[in-house]
């Protein structure tokens, strides 16, 4: 998109001023489908934070996710955080992920997440 949704936009903007991850979202970026729960980016960076500092190979990239440099105007990513990416019948990882992406690359969204099955 090389205009981002402005509608995207509130919802991200909403999310970030609610501070709140129970919005659920569906986007589609770069012909991937990625499906889960918006989180603001200051939650967003702590969680990885956290899960970096608990890896012996990769804590030395958690102080990166800490460093809150916010810059004003209205977002321009979405943080997902339990999120899958659809493949098929299957999302991957199935314990869902942390995303990060940009509102300029959403092609199409809706609210809710999708559901997967091999049924």
């Amino acid at each position: 998109m090389s205009k981002p949704d402005e509608l995207l936009v509130d919802v991200a903007t909403l999310v970030e001023s609610a501070q709140s991850n129970q919005m659920s979202l569906t986007v589609v970026a770069g012909g991937a489908v990625i499906t889960g729960r918006l989180a603001p980016e200051a939650v967003w960076r702590q969680r990885v934070s956290e899960v970096l500092a608990d890896s012996a190979h990769l804590s030395d990239f958690s102080p990166v996710f800490t460093a809150t440099t916010r810059k004003e105007g209205p977002p321009t990513h979405l943080h997902f955080h339990v999120a899958r990416i659809l493949q098929g019948t299957v999302g991957i990882p199935e314990t869902g992920g942390m995303y990060r992406v940009a509102i300029s690359d959403v092609s199409a969204w809706t609210m809710g997440d999708f559901s997967y099955s091999d049924h």
